[in-house]
């Protein structure tokens, strides 16, 4: 005997169990519905296993890059970089662009957010180290597009530019960190030429006033390593290179108590 309750959406055999009517259109649509999120979470899934591989390979290259301090062929290691960058958008970007094609990328921005941010701290150290400058936004979203031999259409990874802000904010700490290793190797120059850097970028994160929570996070962790940075500076300046090198990395390692550790950014 059918159960007729919710409009015969489900049937009652004679054993008194209750079995789904598949014919119903009701039920019909909800198991489009049903695909629909299945595929939609599955593709979540694979798309943060790819944002886990490219974070790994992304801190990989980061520490390759700091090898470029006492280097006798800096160009080596830049070369080498590049081909693991390289790879990182033939192997990995790429996967995720074909997964976003005719999505909304907002959908799936948490999912590769956490590699993305990784591979523009990657790309942008790499970028300092070898111009001297930062990398654009454009420059990012450009390296992150596709042409396919199959069609004319182009996939893309989309960058919004807080994840592109969120990744140059990370970038501040390797550049303290390359700062220690510069004086460790009797570099004297490159201190300053971060400070000035450094003071830029923080410089234009403070223009645009109250932001995301994130970015209001990671602004304290950026004037922490630039005050560590003009410390080093300062002391530079004044001593010369009369100060032990060990004296002075260690000024670099002690922890800073910012003026403005209230002040919300």
């Amino acid at each position: 005997m059918a159960h007729r309750a919710h409009g015969g959406e489900f049937k009652r055999s004679h054993k008194g169990e209750v079995k789904v009517n598949e014919s119903s259109p009701v039920i019909q649509t909800f198991r489009v519905y049903q695909r629909e999120l299945d595929n939609r979470h599955d593709k979540y899934e694979r798309i943060v296993k790819l944002s886990r591989d490219i974070t790994i390979e992304s801190k990989r290259i980061i520490f390759l890059l700091h090898r470029v301090t006492g280097a006798d062929t800096p160009q080596t290691v830049h070369s080498e970089a590049m081909e693991k960058i390289k790879e990182i958008q033939e192997q990995k970007f790429l996967k995720i662009a074909k997964e976003l094609e005719g999505e909304d990328p907002y959908m799936f921005i948490r999912a590769y957010s956490p590699g993305l941010q990784e591979y523009i701290e990657a790309v942008s150290f790499y970028h300092f180290l070898k111009e001297g400058s930062l990398v654009g936004l454009n420059q990012v979203e450009n390296d992150l597009m596709f042409n396919s031999t199959e069609s004319p259409t182009v996939s893309q990874v989309y960058v919004p530019p807080v994840e592109y802000m969120l990744g140059i904010a990370d970038l501040t700490g390797e550049l303290m960190r390359l700062t220690i290793n510069s004086v460790g190797a009797g570099d004297l120059e490159t201190p300053f030429k971060v400070r000035d850097f450094m003071q830029i970028i923080h410089e234009a994160f403070q223009s645009y006033g109250n932001t995301a929570r994130e970015i209001n996070k990671k602004m304290f962790t950026l004037r922490q390593s630039l005050q560590k940075v003009e410390n080093a500076c300062y002391t530079i300046q004044v001593r010369g290179s009369e100060i032990p090198r060990h004296m002075l990395a260690d000024v670099l390692r002690q922890p800073v108590q910012c003026s403005d550790d209230n002040q919300t950014f």
